[in-house]
């Protein structure tokens, strides 16, 4: 699923995505070092993977892997 970095902070390497129709989507520190990033900066367009919760909503939904997207 493709994305778009909101947040970022480097210290805890956590932050926020924004899904396509502009629904926030945390990510935490495992998640960042899963995709081998070193930075990331808002604007930048990524692709998560997520686990949990259906399609329908984002209750327990949860980020495993943000990276960037690449063409």
């Amino acid at each position: 699923m493709q994305a778009t970095a909101y947040t970022y902070d480097p210290e805890s390497r956590s932050g926020q995505v924004l899904l396509d129709d502009g629904t926030p989507l945390p990510f935490d520190a495992a998640a960042f070092d899963a995709g081998g990033l070193r930075l990331l900066r808002p604007g930048q367009r990524v692709r998560i993977e997520t686990e949990g919760a259906d399609t329908n909503s984002d209750t327990g939904r949860r980020i495993t892997l943000v990276t960037l997207q690449t063409l």
